[in-house]
């Protein structure tokens, strides 16, 4: 492992949590979002993403606060290219959120009971990272749908499954993807959980399951399937 790697990687995760604080000091100062789940998942986006987290709250989040007099407009994706992809990635990111939470309770679990898949740490960690992605992941978007659409809780649920089962999964290769590379690539072994190399490395490995997801919200919010945010 590279000397330098250690200390870039605490510095990363420091930013992370003080770009976090910020977005939840302004959320808490006055800035509540108009969607509930949304005031966690600002937040839990900048843990991962960092200052880029942060740009993108303080050109978005803040104009989504329901205490903003100027209202977003919904407008037809048709005729803005540029509302229509950040409203993707408004639906990539609370996506995201649940998968970075249930990827922080996984490994943390883990860390206090190890155990194997397939006689490797890591598999068994995939396993338990995307039930406990899939179980938050499904509540964020539960807590979405069902106050937008006003549906039962069981129809809620349907619509949870149908919106977000296509874009954690998708979320989550590419997560398991970085980290294969980290693990039998780069590093050819698994890193310390203890360490902070190895959340670095997870900062990075939900920036890719970013871009994987990506595409699969685009289309979801296309065909109507998952709410345009």
């Amino acid at each position: 492992m590279p000397t330098w790697l250690p200390l870039l990687a605490k510095v990363s995760l420091l930013l992370a949590v003080i770009c976090a604080l910020l977005i939840s000091i302004d959320i808490i100062a006055g800035r509540r979002q108009r969607m509930w789940i949304m005031n966690i998942v600002w937040p839990v986006t900048a843990l991962y993403s960092g200052p880029i987290g942060l740009w993108f709250y303080w050109c978005e989040g803040r104009a989504l606060s329901r205490d903003n007099n100027n209202v977003q407009q919904q407008v037809d994706p048709g005729h803005s290219d540029r509302r229509y992809w950040q409203s993707v990635a408004l639906a990539a990111t609370h996506c995201g959120a649940g998968c970075t939470l249930g990827d922080i309770t996984a490994e943390s679990i883990l860390i206090a009971m190890p155990f194997t898949f397939l006689g490797r740490h890591i598999f068994a960690s995939w396993v338990v990272d995307f039930v406990a992605a899939f179980i938050i992941g499904i509540a964020f978007q539960y807590f979405t749908i069902v106050p937008m659409r006003k549906l039962s809780p069981l129809r809620g649920l349907i619509a949870a499954l149908k919106a977000d089962t296509l874009s954690l999964t998708a979320w989550q290769i590419g997560m398991y993807g970085w980290m294969a590379v980290v693990t039998f690539g780069l590093f050819g072994r698994e890193l310390d959980k203890l360490g902070a190399s190895f959340w670095f490395m997870m900062q990075i490995a939900m920036l890719a399951g970013f871009l994987t997801s990506y595409p699969v919200n685009w289309w979801l919010v296309k065909s109507g399937i998952k709410e345009k945010m």
